[in-house]
């Protein structure tokens, strides 16, 4: 009965957090849509600058997501003192690390551009496009916190509807003032810019008056600064781990990125196809490893630790199905590809069937990965988490990649088997990793996550 209580739970955790998910993805492709007709130029500006800011967005999320563990364990431990500490915490990190990028953006864009691009015109694009965008990465750290409160009180559907309502705000704002209307001759680019912002605003917005009309809440600061700071320096010990193992993932995912160019024009296209379907495809298997660490981070903080095992490995089983179904729409996939795209050469119609295999098996043993490393964090082992993904992908995965592509000069199959291989490394040591930490995993071990 535990087992399928716990399930429902997190059912009912993991499909909003996996729409959410899959709206993200969506949003960059609505952008894209609308801008295409202004011309190469400034869809390009668009998507190196989106890209940098994407990134950025990744890294706060990463935090929040790490804050959503501490927020959960609090939520378990029906501590309120400890859920309002936890919260100004984050939000003083996220914020922080928020107004670092945005000085960096701010100060350095002229460099950064440089860097980035050769062309003064597609420079020059970028910039107006960064001056305006830079202040997404503010209004990011505010709404991604509150959304870790919505998701550790189990409150997934509220960021949801945040989504459902800055998703057409965008949509149609930005088309008006990219393309203008009536006497308005439009701003082009820079109206995309403005009307990302408007439309973060108004999601801002929507969530903290969600947050204030929450009567089960009491957010107001009581603590004294000290304890605050302490409880801050606490917070971030833990957290920036979690950072610091999502940047280096996306980075080394750029670096994939990079060695996959110097294949055949072919076969580097047919990879830039699929990579979309196979971020938009795993949100599922992502968001039930959120739910799933967001309920062992509450039982740890109510101490109800009898079913903990038992319960990691319902959500590790789980994890298994929902990739076995994930690995059978990408089979399907494979198949409707050429209706897809239907003016392909025919040497990138080949490429796609050559890899096809491996992005089907690929879902398998990254959700088995993905909800290790999640279960793992719940229980405090960040670091380790972070070691064996750095191991997995920059000491083994990357280099070896490189020395087929670079040296070897192996065709697609050997170039993208090197991501499905990385997954395999990681297997093993997650699997040891989380029983040897669920059996040794007790009263005292959860005390000392509760720092607050």
């Amino acid at each position: 009965m535990p087992n399928q209580s716990y399930l429902k739970k997190n059912i009912a955790l993991a499909w909003p957090l996996a729409l959410n998910g899959l709206l993200m993805q969506s949003m960059l492709m609505v952008d894209t849509l609308l801008v295409s007709p202004l011309g190469e130029i400034p869809l390009a500006a668009m998507g190196i600058a989106a890209t940098l800011v994407a990134f950025i967005m990744g890294i706060q999320m990463a935090l929040a997501n790490g804050s959503q563990l501490v927020l959960s364990r609090a939520i378990g431990s029906g501590n309120q003192q400890a859920l309002t500490k936890g919260f100004w915490a984050g939000l003083i990190i996220n914020l922080s690390v928020a107004f670092i990028f945005w000085l960096a953006l701010h100060l350095g864009d002229q460099a950064i551009v440089t860097a980035l691009a050769d062309d003064p015109k597609l420079q020059q694009q970028i910039i107006s496009y960064l001056a305006i965008s830079k202040y997404l990465v503010l209004f990011t750290a505010i709404t991604q916190v509150i959304i870790a409160l919505f998701n550790s009180q189990g409150k997934s559907k509220i960021p949801l509807q945040g989504y459902l309502i800055e998703m057409p705000i965008n949509a149609i704002v930005s088309y008006f003032l990219i393309h203008g209307f009536a006497d308005f001759g439009g701003m082009g680019l820079e109206g995309a810019a403005v009307g990302s912002l408007i439309a973060i605003v108004i999601r801002m917005s929507y969530l903290s008056f969600c947050l204030k009309a929450d009567q089960s809440l009491d957010l107001s600061l009581k603590q004294s600064m000290p304890a605050l700071l302490s409880s801050t320096r606490l917070h971030s010990r833990e957290i920036f781990p979690v950072a610091v193992n999502v940047t280096i993932l996306q980075i080394g995912i750029s670096v994939y990125q990079l060695l996959y160019s110097q294949l055949n024009i072919n076969a580097y296209v047919a990879i830039t196809l699929i990579m979309p379907w196979l971020r938009a495809g795993t949100q599922f298997i992502a968001a039930w490893a959120h739910a799933s660490a967001i309920s062992i981070s509450q039982a740890i903080g109510s101490r109800k630790l009898d079913d903990l095992a038992k319960n990691v490995d319902k959500s590790i089983d789980v994890a298994v199905m929902v990739s076995l179904v994930c690995a059978f729409a990408f089979a399907g996939l494979s198949l409707i590809l050429p209706n897809i795209y239907p003016e392909l050469d025919a040497e990138t119609y080949q490429a796609l069937s050559l890899i096809a295999p491996l992005y089907i098996f690929l879902p398998l043993v990254r959700g088995y990965n993905t909800v290790h490393g999640h279960a793992l964090r719940a229980l405090g082992k960040t670091t380790s988490v972070f070691k064996i993904n750095f191991i997995g992908q920059w000491l083994i995965s990357i280099p070896l990649c490189a020395l087929l592509i670079l040296y070897f000069e192996v065709s697609i199959f050997w170039a993208f088997a090197i991501q499905p291989f990385e997954e395999i490394v990681k297997a093993l040591p997650f699997r040891q990793l989380a029983r040897k930490s669920l059996k040794e995993f007790d009263s005292k071990k959860a005390e000392t996550l509760m720092y607050d």
